[in-house]
């Protein structure tokens, strides 16, 4: 089943890309972090433009954050001074993400930017996670208790204008979570991630945040960041394809709910490893793209046959061109309406089977 997706410009094969999108959601449930680090490199694979792959992936994050953000909203496991402060810097940063991605595409380098910026930040990040996890089976195994200090002092400890965060119990410069928000704004505006990488650990390790505000406020933050993103992307550059977004919101959706439950029963030392050997294998494999294959998609998706546009992906295409912030804003809407729903009905569902498991068996 071809689909084209008329601000892409490519034929689609959808069931492919909701197979994907499920199965890398899948994995972003299981290992409790986001899938733009994986989704966008197999949209590059399978042939979407890289510009065109963050922007969009941007958007899949907005609704897939916005439904995990509700269930924290509801546990109270989120520092709002905290999030409002990384979205402050956040917005800055990815003001400067967006100079910066308008420079490479002038002169016709983002793609191999963007290429290069998955394919390190894949090898370190996935390099760090592997020797974690080999170390804590290690211990396990062992059965070595290691004690490390809840709060390790940095020289950005020394900075000024210290406030208190109450819900934290914290006290700390508030430079440092606007320095993390720029840092992740900017990454966001190149890479088309929510960035929980970096502000996970950041806020564990650098700021010293309680461990169960963490996931919580880190998406919190993705909402905004990203929701800049997506319009910036929407108005500026014209990257932002609905037909491609509601294809990647459907599958990743679902995956995540499917990830999440399976989770629960695997360890978590495990879990980093093989999250950490995904990490490497991708990056490995956009080198192969990159160097050997001369940017030929891996996944080859047949456009043997030609499909004419829709009348629906006309609507699309006309709105984008002549009215690109109101495509953006209903690019926002259109996310955050399928996360909302999809946590509604999951909390409904939750709750039926709460109640009929307490239900009394009738004999």
């Amino acid at each position: 089943m071809e689909v084209y997706l008329p601000i892409v410009g490519v034929q689609i094969n959808v069931l492919l890309i909701l197979f994907v999108s499920f199965v890398i959601g899948f994995l972003s449930g299981l290992f409790g972090v986001g899938g733009g680090f994986l989704m966008t490199p197999f949209l590059i694979f399978m042939g979407i433009p890289p510009a065109y792959a963050i922007a969009n992936e941007a958007n899949n994050i907005l609704a897939s954050s916005s439904s995990a953000t509700l269930t924290h909203w509801f546990k109270k496991t989120m520092d709002l001074k905290m999030g409002w402060m990384i979205i402050g810097g956040g917005l800055i940063g990815t003001a400067f993400g967006m100079l910066t991605f308008g420079y490479f595409k002038g002169i016709n380098k983002i793609d191999i930017v963007i290429t290069l910026a998955y394919m390190y930040v894949l090898a370190i990040v996935g390099s760090f996670m592997l020797r974690d996890g080999i170390m804590e089976i290690d211990r396990i195994k062992k059965k070595v208790i290691i004690k490390k200090k809840l709060h390790t002092h940095y020289w950005i400890h020394g900075l000024p204008y210290r406030t208190r965060f109450k819900t934290s119990k914290v006290y700390e410069s508030a430079l440092v979570p606007i320095i993390l928000g720029i840092i992740v704004g900017f990454i966001a505006a190149i890479m088309g991630v929510g960035g929980a990488f970096l502000m996970v650990p950041a806020m564990i390790y650098l700021i010293g945040m309680p461990t169960k505000l963490v996931p919580g406020t880190s998406l919190f933050v993705t909402i905004f960041v990203t929701g800049f993103v997506v319009v910036s992307h929407a108005f500026t550059y014209n990257t932002i394809d609905l037909v491609l977004v509601l294809i990647l919101i459907t599958g990743s959706i679902a995956g995540v709910h499917s990830g999440q439950k399976t989770g629960q029963r695997l360890q978590g030392s495990e879990l980093k490893t093989l999250l950490a050997l995904l990490m490497l294998s991708v990056g490995v494999l956009m080198a192969y793209d990159t160097f050997f294959r001369n940017g030929t998609p891996s996944i080859r998706i047949p456009t043997d046959k030609i499909v004419e546009i829709s009348e629906f992906g006309n609507t699309i295409f006309n709105l984008s061109i002549n009215y690109p912030v109101v495509y953006g804003i209903s690019s926002i809407f259109l996310a955050l309406v399928a996360g909302v729903t999809a946590s509604f009905i999951r909390r409904q569902i939750s709750r039926w089977r709460s109640e009929r498991a307490n239900k009394p068996a009738m004999y």
